[in-house]
């Protein structure tokens, strides 16, 4: 167990150095060296995780993937808003985050597949959308896959401006007005009035879900502690 720990210990650290390399040289400029000498392991632990620069490339962007999920709520149009705002907040303070999403918009990564995170979060939003369209929350005219198109699109585009004019900085104002506009043409009048949208949105969701790990992670420590017949407490 120990010796499996370490492991994940190693490629966390692995991928966090790479990330940093891809965020701040792009996947061009950026070389195995570099995210060795970052990392601070040896090459044949890098090589243990990862075969390639590539390999590298698409482990940091499928971090994103696990970074995508928000609490139930009763209305999708929520949940929509919350994985949206959620997002952007982690773009501003995850460097994981920002390096994906840099990958993933890297024009000069010929020979990289980047179209996993556009697919994968397009996939997210039609599931969203189709939920919403069988609860009756979206107007007549919209279609699922064409709208998620549109907002992945958008937003791809909204941070990238961010990014360019304030460092990100002004992000969580840019996505709630590209939201304030986008969702009048989507859901019913009736539940946008339910919604919540502010700035602050992604920053509160982020805390309850890590209000949530953190009350998830202490239970699990108290069943091992009691199923090992010490007293709790």
């Amino acid at each position: 167990m120990a010796k499996q720990d370490r492991a994940i210990r190693t490629r966390k650290t692995i991928l966090a150095a790479a990330a940093r390399v891809f965020e701040e040289r792009g996947y061009q400029a950026a070389t195995i060296t570099e995210i060795l000498k970052t990392a601070g392991v040896t090459k044949g632990a890098l090589y243990f995780h990862f075969q390639s620069k590539e390999d590298l490339a698409h482990g940091v962007l499928s971090e994103q993937d696990q970074r995508l999920v928000v609490p139930e709520r009763p209305s999708k149009i929520q949940e929509i808003v919350d994985v949206v705002t959620l997002h952007a907040h982690r773009l501003r303070t995850d460097p994981m985050v920002r390096a994906g999403v840099r990958l993933s918009l890297d024009q000069q990564a010929h020979a990289l597949d980047r179209s996993g995170p556009f697919l994968r979060w397009g996939e997210i939003l039609v599931n969203l959308l189709d939920a919403s369209q069988a609860r009756g929350e979206l107007l007549p005219h919209v279609e699922p896959k064409e709208t998620a198109e549109v907002l992945v699109g958008a937003f791809a585009g909204v941070q990238a401006m961010s990014q360019a004019v304030s460092g990100y900085q002004d992000l969580a104002d840019r996505v709630c007005a590209l939201l304030r506009h986008l969702l009048p043409n989507v859901a019913l009048s009736s539940v946008l009035a339910s919604v919540t949208l502010s700035a602050e949105r992604g920053e509160a969701v982020y805390r309850e879900l890590a209000e949530a790990d953190a009350a998830e992670a202490a239970a699990e420590a108290a069943a091992v502690v009691e199923a090992e017949g010490v007293p709790v407490g």
